[in-house]
């Protein structure tokens, strides 16, 4: 996978490899690339990428201590290394949790600690309410809940703040479609004939690529346009949002009791525009026993610096509340 990274950040740690690679067979459809790096014998944590379907990358290992950390990393079903690419049969957010559980006890591990930003922060979300007794400690950053005004907001809200690339996130939907752009976008993404979905999935990873950050960063569109992550992105966002992300609405808010007993710890760019603010204020007010700290000078992008920095301070201070199983 293409790094996502616009720049080296001088908080992240040095490039590291696998010291493993793996797929694990998930049924007779869907096989799922994992890999480890770190300490072997370290404290595990578990990286949840955003989109659905965008996929992990090899600076995503660099947020954790490797001398400290046992960093395991996969694909989600139909993302990145994982295959069939962009496939979205078989594709729900309950088969991701089941997933996670059975990479966790594939390798062994009895509890671990959850990252996760945008989408991974729903996962973790979902994951953690699953399966409470599993997580160590929980890092979240750019808070999406997945609600129908969220949903809402991503398709049409955008175009207050950035109205164009709202415009030629538009360009190839006829007037007349533009009404409900979501299922005038899922029927090109699901459409057989390349030429026709690729030209979609590229101009909606495009747009959700130019949102992404404060300041305007051509690196981090050129990454969001790159065909594996624009057709697994696209084609499996506009599948769990015109599904509703196979969840009841507001469920993972009304369900956070069962997470108030897990260290945590909230990242958020002030001025994130695919993920607005209110809905991490709205998890803290359900879960105020997370720390929570705005970044008051960035938007969306792990990459941002400042929630770059935040995310490293993040894991070290668990490097002391938590310890390997």
């Amino acid at each position: 996978m293409p790094d996502p990274s616009p720049g080296l950040r001088a908080e992240l740690y040095p490039a590291i490899e696998p010291y493993k690679a793996g797929v694990l067979e998930l049924d007779g459809r869907h096989r799922m690339y994992f890999e480890e790096s770190g300490n072997p014998q370290g404290a595990p944590v578990v990286f949840l990428h955003g989109g659905p379907g965008a996929g992990a990358a090899s600076a995503h290992r660099r947020f954790f201590d490797p001398a400290h950390y046992r960093i395991v990393i996969f694909d989600q079903r139909g993302a990145g290394r994982s295959t069939p690419l962009g496939e979205i049969r078989d594709n729900t957010t309950p088969l991701l949790v089941a997933d996670i559980e059975k990479l966790r006890e594939s390798l062994g591990i009895e509890r671990w600690l959850v990252f996760g930003g945008s989408w991974g922060s729903t996962l973790a979300l979902a994951y953690a309410e699953a399966h409470p007794e599993r997580c160590s400690g929980l890092i979240l950053r750019g808070i999406f809940l997945c609600r129908k005004s969220e949903i809402d907001w991503f398709l049409y809200g955008l175009r207050n703040l950035f109205p164009e690339a709202w415009r030629a996130f538009t360009a190839p939907i006829p007037e007349a479609e533009r009404g409900d752009l979501l299922r005038a976008y899922h029927r090109r993404l699901t459409d057989p004939d390349p030429a026709v979905h690729l030209s979609a999935a590229r101009a909606w990873s495009t747009y959700e690529g130019s949102c992404s950050t404060l300041l305007p960063s051509p690196e981090t569109v050129a990454y969001f346009a790159g065909d594996v992550v624009a057709l697994g992105l696209a084609r499996i966002e506009a599948h769990y949002f015109i599904n509703d992300i196979f969840l009841p609405e507001n469920s993972l808010l009304d369900r956070a009791d069962r997470i108030r007993n897990i260290p945590g710890i909230i990242v958020q760019g002030r001025y994130d525009a695919v993920c607005p603010i209110v809905s991490a204020d709205d998890l803290h007010r359900a879960w105020p026993e997370a720390e929570y700290h705005i970044v008051p000078d960035a938007g969306h992008s792990a990459w941002e610096p400042g929630i770059c920095a935040a995310l490293v301070r993040s894991s070290e201070k668990f490097k002391y509340t938590t310890q390997g199983d």
